[in-house]
């Protein structure tokens, strides 16, 4: 084998030998031992291509994109290991993969995706992984203050260049999405590992895109909105007429829903004088907002 001629000493040879060898492991590339030949009875190392040669891989250039996009958003150095591991197996399978050629996909950078979340993500999947519950600060948005949150993790799943995570708020006693970007660095493991568990048939994603996703093409709010107030609400939507709602006067508003978390996010900067109406979703965000407030 080429490279090994000029080792000054056996214990250099051998130390070359072993790195070698861990680095053909790493790639999943196994190794057999036996005799040579059957007339040299010592014993050598061999790679059978047959137990690990990869059958032929083709991606198109939006798959080979997205490979790429993925390695760098796992850039960090509790992934990093991984991702080249996985990045070799596939140019030695023949793809090639350029994660820093310019695809027509957000790069995680430039975005508020995982950058600088690696630790709570880490912590997360550990504890998804035991079936663990986990405590932690979370803000609705970076102007809100931190609350303490009891949750049931069930899942990490990305949407739009961002990573949520879905489970079972104790404290809300309903299922909540948080973004992966308003929780505090402290995630705590809490009550003992196995002691809870992912509903069955539940759809993360679903989840996810109906919490925080642009709503399908049509979908209005309806919202009351007092008199007087909540100026910006009026002016971008449509009027059905007044109302009254708790002995105030008002109107309700019917609005584009567009994205749910910024339209959570303007409702609640109004407090009382804004109130969802439908849908059910939104007003849940809505009231999760608030409770946030009040528990500050």
């Amino acid at each position: 084998v080429a490279g090994y001629a000029d080792n000054p000493s056996d214990e250099a040879f051998s130390r070359m030998f072993e790195r070698d060898k861990n680095e053909l492991r790493d790639l999943g590339i196994p190794l057999e031992t036996g005799r040579v030949s059957s007339f040299d009875p010592v014993e050598g190392y061999r790679i059978n291509r047959k137990a690990y040669a990869l059958p032929a891989v083709e991606l198109t250039a939006d798959e080979a994109a997205a490979v790429a996009v993925a390695t760098q958003l796992w850039e960090s150095p509790e992934l990093i290991t991984a991702t080249q591991g996985a990045l070799l197996k596939l140019r030695a399978a023949g793809v090639d993969v350029d994660p820093d050629a310019p695809v027509a996909i957000a790069s995680p950078a430039g975005t508020v995706g995982l950058r600088g979340s690696e630790d709570v993500l880490g912590a997360l999947l550990s504890a998804i992984d035991a079936r663990q519950a986990v405590q932690f600060p979370h803000r609705p948005s970076r102007s809100d203050p931190y609350t303490v949150r009891t949750v049931e993790p069930w899942g990490v799943v990305t949407e739009k260049g961002r990573w949520y995570l879905v489970g079972h708020d104790r404290d809300r006693g309903a299922t909540r999405t948080f973004r992966l970007s308003r929780i505090g660095d402290e995630v705590t493991p809490i009550g003992p590992a196995g002691a809870m568990s992912r509903p069955e048939h539940v759809d993360l994603r679903k989840i996810v895109a109906e919490a925080v996703g642009d709503a399908p093409s049509g979908v209005r709010a309806q919202v009351w909105v007092a008199d007087g107030r909540a100026t910006a609400l009026r002016r971008g939507g449509t009027s059905l007429g007044p109302r009254q709602l708790a002995g105030r006067d008002g109107e309700v508003v019917e609005l584009d829903i567009g994205t749910t978390d910024r339209l959570a996010r303007d409702i609640a900067g109004y407090g009382a004088d804004a109130v969802v109406l439908e849908p059910s979703s939104l007003r849940d965000e809505v009231l999760g907002r608030l409770r946030a407030q009040v528990q500050a």
